[in-house]
């Protein structure tokens, strides 16, 4: 049985791989044409990452689905140990990433190595988390957790609304992914 947590958490995570991937994507380009980038594009897209994965992808893993594994799967403790701490660490980094980039873009080329260094390891870590609760935690979920528990799970995580995702943008956020959508290549956008 598919459960609606599972479908979210898998359309989130590929959502944020693409635009990890168009990031980088875009970095390169700008690079390999010596110019600089879309810098307002580029906080627009780290400004999702820090409003949809880390502010609702995240705190639901952590609250709901990690201490459910926890409970069900003693033995997977120092692994959810370790994909805690990254969501714990994940708000920094993201801070780290957006200091990185204004500095880049008010200090110009002396700042550029940093940040496209700072992106490379944002991106390989977040990709390297996704993989292991996609490959471990995510199995052993479904394996071992309750009936009552994926009812649960399932009406916390149908409430996300990721427009990355498949979802209309609200309101307050059309603008964010009309631009986004417009400008950056793919796979997250038509640029």
């Amino acid at each position: 049985m598919q459960h609606t947590a599972l479908t979210v958490m898998n359309d989130e995570h590929q959502a944020i791989a693409a635009m990890l991937r168009s990031l980088s994507m875009l970095i390169a380009q700008a690079r390999e044409s010596h110019r600089t980038p879309d810098f307002a594009l580029l906080r627009a897209m780290l400004f999702y990452l820090d409003e949809f994965p880390e502010r609702l992808h995240h705190p639901k893993e952590t609250q709901l689905l990690f201490p459910r594994v926890r409970a069900r799967c003693p033995e997977l403790g120092a692994l959810i140990d370790r994909l805690d701490a990254d969501h714990t660490r994940g708000e920094a980094a993201i801070r780290g990433l957006e200091h990185a980039l204004t500095a880049f873009e008010i200090l110009g080329e002396s700042r550029r190595d940093a940040f496209e260094h700072a992106v490379q390891r944002y991106s390989g870590a977040y990709l390297h988390h996704m993989a292991v609760e996609e490959t471990q935690l995510l199995p052993a979920a479904r394996e071992h957790l309750s009936a009552a528990e994926w009812v649960e799970l399932d009406a916390a995580f149908a409430t996300h609304r990721d427009p990355m995702a498949g979802h209309p943008a609200p309101d307050e956020y059309r603008a964010l992914f009309s631009r986004i959508l417009s400008m950056a290549p793919a796979p997250i956008g038509l640029g």
